[in-house]
């Protein structure tokens, strides 16, 4: 048994259009979108029956986040939305990106928050933003 990639990450989110939007404004694209539902999607993931709708994006290099938006059964708030990155749980993203000034006000002018200040030593500028759903986001530029 080998591992061969990670494929995708999956996000469960209460607003799919404008989450998806915020993904797509930071440069993924969308690869597809569908609505599952029945008690065969319910016994893979556990959920009993479920409806639910998918958004797969992806980075230009391949990797996968999936925004999910449960219809049924609701889905479940663990935490308040604007929990620090210190909290237990998978907490952000990361996004290697080039002038990471311009993403940063291109998020920002996109509802995004900047978390901190933007630096981090001598090999990388690294921006910590909070976009839709609480979401964090990480954008790195390497320096020189």
């Amino acid at each position: 048994m080998t591992l061969k990639r990670m494929d995708n990450v999956l996000i469960v989110v209460d607003d799919l259009e404008v989450t998806k939007a915020f993904f797509l404004e930071l440069g993924l694209r969308l690869e597809g979108e569908t609505t599952v539902e029945g008690p065969l999607v319910g016994k893979l993931i556990g959920l009993g029956d479920v409806r639910a709708t998918l958004a797969m994006l992806r980075t230009p290099d391949g990797q996968g986040i999936e925004l999910d938006k449960f219809h049924t059964p609701a889905p479940v708030r663990f935490g308040p939305v604007d929990a620090p990155v210190n909290t237990l749980g998978l907490r952000r993203i990361m996004f290697a990106v080039e002038e990471i000034d311009a993403v940063v006000a291109r998020m920002r002018a996109h509802g995004a928050e900047l978390i901190g200040e933007m630096e981090y030593g001598d090999m990388y500028r690294l921006a910590y933003i909070r976009g839709p759903e609480g979401i964090i986001v990480a954008l790195a530029e390497q320096r020189g």
